[in-house]
């Protein structure tokens, strides 16, 4: 009887309950504060909590709980490194005006999200002013190449100066890289000019040398010519005379003197030259004298041109007793 009585005045209850005109709105927003009690935090973010504006909790990721109406989700921050690129133009200690591309990776540190949240309102403006402050210092001391060369030390720098500053608010620096260095067009386009004469100027040097030992080798090559040239010329009168040597002798040996020898040599030659000229149809050779009589003319010239020194010959030979008797 006890349940029976238990139950029938639930019953009753539910149904002078249900007879409330706003009993559907009242569902509804009981509804609604439930699932407002829940909210999901995503991997590597984390949320602020603040209960009547003042900071209550962080929360990380997963399934987290809040009262309705009493707690609030602020904000979110992201825990993963993120990247900051910033442009300086600034000028280099030979006055060039270059542009300077500074890439800065920072994250939120985990334990100093409070910090982050609450102290630094614009991040990426703070770690701007860094960056111009920390490169407008260091490129004005370097020359142009320099900077080309150094930009490593210049990284180096940015991120040392940024770690000091933005490690207070939560921030650490991961890595800063200049990604890029951008010269004033005018200046680009003379350094190509100076690229390009220096290549002009080693390939000149190389063709020179080219040159100059195909000069030398060439000269080389000549002299070794000429040196052959005349060994073979050498040759070939030392076999003359030899001809002419043995000619003489056989000559003696049938009764013609060493003169009249000669003499027929020279004349033999001379006719064989005019032989060989015959022969060739194209030659602009002429030969003096080259009338018929010239050939007896040229051998009685010789003969006594040759008697003739035999006589000079005996008599100095005679006129030097003489005076070694005196």
């Amino acid at each position: 009887e006890i349940q029976y009585i238990y139950k029938k005045s639930i019953i009753n209850f539910i149904k002078i309950f249900t007879m409330i005109p706003f009993f559907p709105i009242i569902i509804v927003l009981g509804a609604i504060i439930v699932f407002a009690a829940f909210f999901m935090v995503k991997q590597q973010t984390a949320a602020i909590i603040e209960r009547f504006g003042k900071f209550q909790s962080i929360r990380h990721s997963g399934l987290q709980m809040k009262i309705p109406l009493v707690d609030r989700v602020s904000g979110k921050l992201s825990l993963k490194i993120q990247q900051l690129d910033v442009i300086i133009e600034t000028k280099t200690l030979d006055d060039v005006f270059v542009k300077l591309k500074v890439s800065v990776q920072y994250k939120v540190i985990r334990d100093k999200v409070y910090d982050a949240f609450y102290k630094l309102d614009y991040p990426h403006d703070q770690i701007t002013s860094y960056v111009f402050d920390v490169v407008r210092a260091e490129v004005p001391k370097m020359k142009l190449d320099d900077v080309f060369v150094k930009k490593d030390d210049i990284a180096i720098a940015v991120k040392s100066e940024l770690n000091d500053a933005m490690m207070t608010y939560g921030y650490d620096i991961i890595k800063t890289l200049v990604t890029d260095i951008d010269p004033d067009a005018q200046v680009k386009e003379a350094m190509n000019r100076i690229n390009a004469s220096e290549r002009e100027k080693v390939a000149a040097q190389y063709e020179g040398d080219a040159q100059r030992i195909l000069i030398v080798e060439r000269a080389k090559a000549e002299a070794e010519s000429k040196r052959l040239q005349g060994q073979g010329i050498a040759d070939q009168r030392r076999e003359i005379a030899r001809g002419l040597e043995e000619s003489v002798e056989v000559l003696n040996k049938v009764g013609i003197n060493s003169q009249e020898a000669s003499a027929l040599i020279v004349v033999t030659q001379h006719y064989d030259t005019l032989q060989s000229i015959g022969q060739e149809t194209n030659s602009n050779l002429i030969l003096l004298p080259n009338s018929p009589q010239s050939g007896s003319q040229m051998l009685n010239d010789m003969v006594a041109s040759f008697t003739a020194s035999n006589q000079i010959g005996e008599a100095m030979k005679n006129a030097k007793p003489k005076k070694k008797n005196e």
